[in-house]
């Protein structure tokens, strides 16, 4: 396709007129895409609000979209059938002040990235966020990241053909060949793996090998170890005990940032609605809570059938297909530093699989994991799974 009269317009971030332009091109660019995930419209828009995202508390923000008039490659020459100015992209720069006091460095970053198959528009995108960061004294951009390293993380470079799971992000094929002709380079890849229990075990417990539960349970002899569900009705107090782990357990990795309490928090209240307690673990270890999983039922079967609405059908469409989901996605996963070496890890994991089996999952996903992170990865192969998807974030200098 052809384009003319490509402008770039910065948003106003506490418009609401202007997150609505942002969401609304998001809709229009993936309407046709069988594969892309309708987020509900009134969480996307409260998502990119300062006033309810609590990562804005410390985060800066630019909003950026790009109009230009496309005209069809199949147009009569000459004509400019269809050529009305329309939005053809959209993109975030993002400034993380807590990432630059944690890395001592002048990194910003860029995400919301969504743009038409077109290296002029992308080009012109990519420009104008790394414009910005430079013009805030940024010397290199990294992304996509919308916003944090706790939202959502990274390109999809491979695995295009299926559904994002819970949380995780989409994008065309096209996207890595658009950042790349740009100049960005890969930075770090994140992993998603893949559990089918109906393939291995044919979906039962009962069938899990017994060299393996054998191990398991010597294992937690060995250490000394216990594992337990999460209390639903002791939630304040678990929360904390979630918040101490993620903290400690996730603070030496490539990109980390200490998260805030309110964030925390946060995350806690939304996902408390979709939580299965069947699905989240604490492991302790003389009375003393060492680690903890948590995964989620993969709520993105039924945000697909709602397309983004939650009402007036929204609902009914919910009530219906909430007992079919068949997948879950291990969201967090984290061992105290001192204690890695009793291989909680992979206890939580196999008890992990285990009760998603009993509870009716057919297929259950861990993402995302960083590529250099060895240990995690060799085990969750040992464990059976099979690397389904990756996911790359990008970097450059300014």
């Amino acid at each position: 396709m052809a384009i003319h009269n490509l402008q770039i317009t910065q948003l106003d971030p506490n418009k609401a007129s202007d997150r609505s332009r942002l969401v609304k091109f998001v809709f229009k660019l993936y309407k046709n895409d069988p594969y892309w995930v309708a987020p509900l419209i009134g969480d996307r828009k409260k998502f990119l609000d300062p006033q309810k995202n609590p990562s804005f508390e410390y985060l800066k923000v630019a909003y950026f979209v790009a109009e230009a008039i496309v005209i069809p490659e199949n147009s009569p020459k000459g004509t400019i059938t269809g050529g009305m100015e329309q939005d053809v992209g959209i993109i975030a720069a993002v400034i993380n002040p807590r990432h630059n006091e944690t890395h001592n460095d002048k990194l910003g970053f860029f995400g919301l990235f969504e743009c038409i198959n077109n290296h002029e528009v992308a080009d012109a995108l990519l420009d104008a966020a790394a414009g910005w960061l430079r013009g805030q004294g940024y010397n290199a951009m990294r992304g996509p990241v919308t916003f944090t390293m706790t939202d959502e993380i990274g390109l999809l470079v491979d695995g295009f053909n299926d559904e994002p799971r819970i949380l995780m992000p989409y994008n065309p094929p096209y996207y890595p060949e658009l950042l790349e002709a740009h100049g960005l380079k890969g930075a770090m890849d994140l992993y998603a793996w893949k559990w089918d229990m109906i393939a291995q075990y044919g979906g039962k417990a009962e069938n899990l090998p017994p060299k393996l539960v054998r191990v398991m349970e010597k294992m937690k002899q060995r250490g000394n170890l216990t594992l337990r569900k999460m209390d639903m009705k002791d939630w304040d107090n678990e929360v904390e005990k979630v918040k101490v782990i993620y903290r400690a357990a996730w603070e030496a990795n490539w990109g980390a940032v200490p998260i805030t309490d309110h964030e925390l928090d946060h995350y806690a209240a939304d996902m408390k609605q979709i939580l299965d307690p069947n699905l989240v673990f604490f492991v302790e270890r003389d009375g003393e809570t060492i680690g903890m999983s948590l995964t989620l039922p993969d709520a993105n079967f039924v945000l697909k059938k709602m397309k983004g609405h939650l009402f007036p059908f929204g609902i009914i469409q919910a009530l219906r297909y909430q007992n079919k989901i068949n997948w879950a996605r291990v969201w967090a996963l984290g061992v105290l530093p001192e204690y890695r070496h009793l291989g909680a890890d992979g206890l939580l994991i196999y008890e992990t699989a285990k009760s998603a089996m009993e509870n009716g999952y057919r297929f259950m996903e861990a993402s995302w994991i960083l590529a250099n992170n060895i240990d995690m990865n060799r085990i969750i192969e040992n464990l059976g799974a099979q690397l389904y998807k990756t996911y790359r974030v990008y970097e450059m200098e300014l």
